[in-house]
């Protein structure tokens, strides 16, 4: 019986860098993750600071052809329909379960101690990324919708 790999993720950098692997250490409160990238075999650590957002994917090629679809209309409700903005301006919708990472006013809060971002679930179940983590420093606005 062969063991079983870790999660396939893409690492997005918040300098636009990318990273694909297997992710072997992962933990909501740990300051870096450890990945096998796909083409070696060594272990890397990176710290979470400089990170965008951990995408969990189907595959590293994905489909180039296929054109996410961005409606909260094409996917059975999976929790809380949420926008991110992101920092660079790219921005997301999807489902997020649980309660919001901030509190919002006028401007966003301090997120929850203790955690260093909040995991997202596409609209679209039929394009590649499975779940997304979103770290908290790379979030310039987050809002419920509708």
């Amino acid at each position: 019986m062969t063991p079983r790999r870790a999660d396939k993720v893409v690492l997005r950098f918040k300098d636009g860098r990318v990273l694909k692997g297997y992710l072997l250490n992962f933990s909501d409160s740990s300051n870096e993750v450890s990945i096998e990238e796909t083409k070696k075999k060594n272990p890397k650590k990176i710290s979470v600071d400089v990170l965008k957002a951990i995408f969990f994917v189907r595959t590293f090629k994905g489909d180039k052809q296929y054109r996410e679809r961005k409606s909260y209309s094409i996917s059975p409700k999976k929790g809380k329909k949420v926008y991110v903005k992101f920092t660079d301006a790219e921005s997301l919708l999807g489902y997020l379960n649980g309660e919001l990472p901030w509190q919002k006013g006028f401007h966003l809060s301090s997120p929850k101690e203790g955690k260093n971002g909040f995991f997202v679930y596409p609209v679209d179940t039929k394009g590649n990324n499975i779940k997304i983590y979103i770290l908290n420093s790379s979030v310039k606005d987050i809002a419920l919708v509708g």
